[in-house]
Parts: structure tokens; C-alpha cells; sequence
């Protein structure tokens, strides 16, 4: 057993180590509302957690976010894989018809995911204080 298969659980071992996806519409992150790090989240309808730019994109720069772009032909036509750029996990894929301010989509598998709340900057004002 590798240390990737004792760390994740099947479904995200699967996913992210073997380019799987999830079932549509089946994630835990689909219809989670509460506000996150990524203001990029929307409702594309399409069955799993979509965003029009990657967390740690400035002015459609992304080379601070945690992502890199792979070619991809698996999806039956020529699409772009969305990949970890620290541990090389399959994340999902981005496609060029999402909304603007970006044009993209980018589809996420829930199980790639890890929720952060946005912590209230409000909060950590009075904290500093």
C-alpha cells in the first residue's frame, strides 16, 4: 500500500491519484454556501464545486496559486486537467465557459477540496488591537 493510499480515503485516492472524478452532483462541497477563502466560487449547474479562477489568482496571474494546467484528452476531446502544483493530485479540469470577470470553469472535484472559512476581518481587527 503507498502512503498515498494510507493517508486518503478511497474516493479521494481514486480521484487524485488515479485521475478519477466523482459522481455528479454527489460532492460535499456542491452546495456549501458558507463564505470561503475564494470569492471565485458560483452555481454553474455542471455537478461539482466550480469556480472562474483559481484561489491565489491576481489580475489573471496565476503564478501564486497552488494549481498548474495539464493538456488533457481523457474527457473524449482536447480539455485542460487542473493540477496540484506542490503534490501533483488531479484536482478537476478548467474550461473557457464560465462567467466573467474570467470566462473560465473551473470544476472541482469535492473530495480535492478542503474548506477554509473566511475569517472575519472584523474579528482580527479587535484581536490585534
Amino acid at each position: 500500500m503507498s502512503n498515498w493510499q494510507k493517508k486518503l480515503t478511497p474516493e479521494q485516492y481514486v480521484v487524485t491519484r488515479e485521475k478519477g472524478t466523482e459522481v455528479p452532483f454527489s460532492g460535499i462541497y456542491l452546495n456549501h454556501n458558507e463564505v470561503g477563502i475564494s470569492e471565485a466560487k458560483y452555481d454553474a449547474g455542471a455537478g461539482w464545486p466550480s469556480f472562474f479562477e483559481a484561489h491565489g489568482t491576481w489580475e489573471k496571474d496565476e503564478s501564486h496559486a497552488s494549481i498548474v494546467r495539464r493538456p488533457d484528452n481523457s474527457l473524449g476531446s482536447t480539455g485542460t486537467e487542473v493540477i496540484c502544483k506542490h503534490c501533483d493530485a488531479h484536482l478537476g479540469h478548467v474550461f473557457d465557459d464560465g462567467p466573467d470577470p474570467t470566462g473560465q470553469r473551473f470544476c472541482i472535484n469535492s473530495v480535492a477540496l478542503n474548506f477554509k472559512p473566511r475569517k472575519n476581518n472584523v474579528e482580527q481587527s479587535d484581536k490585534e488591537s
